[in-house]
Order: structure tokens, then C-alpha cells, then sequence
């Protein structure tokens, strides 16, 4: 065994891949797990935790998966985290526990994720689930949103001892983990619905088909039916388009809403009652994780597709991971490249996205070298379907039907880092809602900040 290199992980061949919606990568067995962890050297000031958005015990865990004690590995997880097996799956590792790693310094650092993903999925393979709370509180929380942020917060109240319900806009639990991600990144069965069963086995209620600001109000939870407080973890599900000519053609799609009919409403499928647009060209406008997400879902429904996205690939904010899936199961990179319009047939059908070749110039206020037109270099790219991956912003209606809810020019709720603490007293927020698009993890990390100021501000701290 050479102690600088990764385990490998077993995946599914490319070709293969992208013509299912199947899991990609089939993970560790307990071999497999145990010779990775045995590359931990144990460091007495582990970076990998500082690393991590919820402070899981890292060390701890994977020094039990080397003695082959899988239960307590999950259980020193499960102080720290609510959803290891989504975790395990989504995070971004390598820019944060892994990226923090001692054995990276020389080598290639622990596989973290993976051992996570091992863990998880072994508890729920022998029905092991995390444990509740022994004495109960009397006080009740409301939850606003079933997202990573308002599982984990919900999750860590019920240990708490508090009385939790939650509450969910659309018809499933599960947020962004249902109708954002993929299948083959994040399996619903297998992974989601188990992860959020665990976290009613804590205690925690789940209504789902309540909208905040239409079915009832923060205000009236607060009022009229007795929440001492509230967590608002709503995420950003509003799209954001370019404001380019042509936009309002036929076949041009948010990801959010393309992914949405796919991984929640099962779109794709024949039988469907809201079936999806399968086109044969299809251009993804973005760089990020969800861009992926989208164009590997219009691979495997049969399209040539084209990432066209404005920097180059050392700028690509889609993790390395995603970037290298995506290519080896034949996803087209236009970099370098912007859309200036989207064409259209007589009919109001796509039929070609108009783009300018650019060049990075002098880093902007992200540090991110900016990207300049190159005059004269306008072509065209014949596609009959456009989705456009450029981020979300959190939907105003919950901010617009709370009274002393302040919000920021993005529109985003004004709440405190460390707390979740709004400036409304009793309410809290983190995650998306909060931050605007971001990743799982620090949805978590927010909810995990909301529900520690949720108890402080219960128990008169």
C-alpha cells in the first residue's frame, strides 16, 4: 500500500454513465474504507476539522473506522452532522477538510468524503440512526424550509430537547437535496428520504405544502400558534437570467426549473405528467456545480450539450470533481466564451446561441481575473435548448409578510453569522437565504449556527 495515494473509488464507466441516471461513483466497501483510514496519522491539532463547516470530529471518526467500529465512527459523526450521507456525496472536500489536510502536504490527503459517505451508508444498511434527546424542553421552533440548512437546525434543536416542526413549501422534504441535485450525484431513496427519516426518528414534524407568506405567516406561527421561535432557512430559489435578446424563446430554461421537473417531478420519464423539453443541442450559460448538474442531466436524456461559460477553466467554480465527470462523459467546454443573444426560429423556437470569444484582463473585487470582449470574434452556436446557470436569489415573499424582517440589497435576510440572529427578535435565518446561493455544507454549518442561537436565546442566555 503506498501511503500517499488515495484508496481508489470504484465509478461507473463513463460511457455507460451517461446513459443512466445511476449513482457514479459506487463508493468504499469496509476493505476499502479501512485501508484509506489507515493513511490518518491521528494529528494532535487536526486542520481538517478547522476545515469543516460543522466542526465534525474528523480525526475521531476515521480512528474508529480503522478498527473496523463502524457504529461508533457513525455516532462521533452524528454529534456533529445530520445528513453524513449527503455530506459525504456533495461537499466540496477538497477545498475544505481535504484541502486542510497534513498527509495532502505530500501526498494526496485522506479521502474524508468518502469515508463519510462508507460510514453513513453502513448505519443505514444495519439500521443504526443517531440519538435523541432525553429530556424535553416545553418549548417549540418552527422551521422554515427542509433544506440542509432547516434539516440540520431542526435536527440539532430536537437534541436540544425542543419540540420541532417543520415547515415545507413544495409536496417532498428534502429542499435543494430533492430538486437541485441529480439522481447520479445524490440518490433520493437510497440517500435523502433515509437521511430525513433520521431526522424525524429525533422527534422533528415535517408539513409539507405550507407556503410561508401565502399559507400562514412567521408573525402567526409566533402569535397564534405558539412558536417561542423560528428558524427561516428558505434558501434561493429564484433564478437569475442575462437580459440578453431572446431570453423569452421557446426552450429557454432555469436550471433551477429544468432540474427541478428532472430530480423531483421525474420529468424524464415517458409516463410523466410533466414531461421535459429532450433536446438534441443544448447550451448550458454558467460554470458552477449546478451548470454541471444541468448539463449532465441533458446528456443522459440524449443531447449533445455546451458549457458556455465567460473565464477560463482555472476559473471554473464548479468543483474539480464535477469539471472531470463532466468531461469524461463527453460535455463540450466553450470557454472563454459569453452569450450576447439567444436566437430563434419563426415559430419562437431556439435555434442557435449568438457568443463573443473573451479574455481575461485585471482581477475584479472577487479576485478573479475579469473577462473583456474581444471585438469582432461574435459566432454562433446551433442549439434548440438554452438553460441558464448564473445563481439564484432568495424569493422576497417570506422577507415581504414579516413584520421587523430587514433585508439587504440583495435581498437576502440580515442575520448574524454566528447566531443566525435576525432583527426580528425570536427569528433566525442562515443558509441561502441568508447568503444567496451557496453549498450544502455551509447551509448546514448556518443551520447548525441557528439552532445554538436558538437555545441561547430560549434558555435566556
Amino acid at each position: 500500500m503506498d501511503v500517499l495515494k488515495k484508496v481508489p473509488v470504484r465509478e461507473q464507466e463513463p460511457a455507460v454513465r451517461a446513459r443512466n441516471f445511476e449513482e457514479v461513483c459506487l463508493g468504499y466497501n469496509q476493505e476499502e474504507a479501512m485501508e484509506e483510514a489507515s493513511r490518518c496519522i491521528n494529528c494532535k491539532n487536526a486542520q481538517c476539522v478547522k476545515g469543516c463547516p460543522v466542526a465534525i470530529n474528523i480525526p475521531g471518526f476515521i480512528e474508529q473506522v480503522k478498527e473496523g467500529n463502524i457504529e461508533k465512527a457513525y455516532q462521533i459523526i452524528s454529534e456533529a452532522s445530520a445528513l453524513p450521507a449527503i455530506c459525504g456525496r456533495v461537499c466540496p472536500q477538497e477545498s475544505q477538510c481535504e484541502g486542510k489536510c497534513i498527509r495532502g502536504i505530500k501526498g494526496e490527503p485522506i479521502s474524508i468524503g468518502k469515508l463519510e459517505r462508507f460510514v453513513a451508508d453502513w448505519a443505514s444498511e444495519n439500521g443504526i440512526r443517531p440519538e435523541g434527546a432525553k429530556e424535553k424542553k416545553g418549548k417549540k421552533g418552527a422551521v422554515i424550509g427542509s433544506g440542509p440548512a432547516g434539516l440540520t437546525c431542526a435536527g440539532d434543536l430536537a437534541k436540544m430537547g425542543y419540540d420541532v416542526t417543520i415547515f415545507e413549501a413544495l409536496h417532498e422534504a428534502g429542499g435543494v437535496l430533492v430538486y437541485g441535485i441529480p439522481e447520479f450525484r445524490l440518490p433520493k431513496e437510497k440517500v435523502v428520504r433515509k437521511e430525513i427519516e433520521n431526522v424525524k426518528a429525533l422527534g422533528v414534524k415535517i408539513e409539507t405544502d405550507v407556503v410561508i407568506g401565502k399559507s400562514t405567516t412567521i408573525d402567526e406561527l409566533m402569535e397564534e400558534e405558539g412558536f417561542d421561535a423560528v428558524f427561516i432557512g428558505s434558501g434561493a430559489g429564484l433564478p437569475k437570467f442575462m437580459g440578453i435578446p431572446g431570453e423569452q424563446a421557446n426552450g429557454v430554461f432555469s436550471a433551477n426549473e429544468y432540474l427541478t421537473r428532472s430530480n423531483l417531478m421525474k420529468a424524464f420519464k415517458e409516463d410523466s405528467r410533466t414531461p421535459i423539453m429532450h433536446g438534441k443541442k443544448v447550451a448550458v450559460v454558467g460554470g458552477g456545480n449546478v451548470a454541471m448538474d444541468a448539463a449532465r442531466t441533458a446528456l443522459r436524456l440524449g443531447a449533445e450539450v455546451h458549457i458556455v461559460y465567460r473565464r477560463s477553466e482555472e476559473e471554473l467554480p464548479a468543483r474539480v470533481e464535477e469539471v472531470h465527470h463532466a468531461k469524461e462523459e463527453g460535455i463540450i467546454f466553450d470557454l472563454l466564451t459569453n452569450p450576447v443573444e439567444i436566437l430563434a426560429d419563426e415559430n419562437g423556437w431556439v435555434s442557435g446561441i449568438k457568443c463573443i470569444r473573451m479574455e481575461l484582463g485585471e482581477p475584479d473585487e472577487s479576485g478573479r481575473r475579469r473577462p473583456v470582449e474581444i471585438p469582432g470574434s461574435e459566432f454562433v452556436i446551433e442549439v434548440d435548448t438554452v438553460i441558464m446557470s448564473l445563481g439564484t436569489s432568495p424569493n422576497p415573499l417570506i422577507s415581504s409578510t414579516t413584520r421587523g424582517l430587514e433585508v439587504n440589497k440583495r435581498k437576502c435576510i440580515i442575520a448574524e453569522e454566528d447566531c443566525g440572529r435576525t432583527t426580528k427578535e425570536g427569528v433566525y435565518a442562515g443558509g441561502d437565504a441568508v447568503t444567496g446561493a451557496a453549498t450544502v455544507i455551509l447551509a448546514m454549518g448556518a443551520g447548525k449556527a441557528g439552532a445554538k442561537g436558538i437555545d441561547e436565546y430560549l434558555s435566556g442566555k
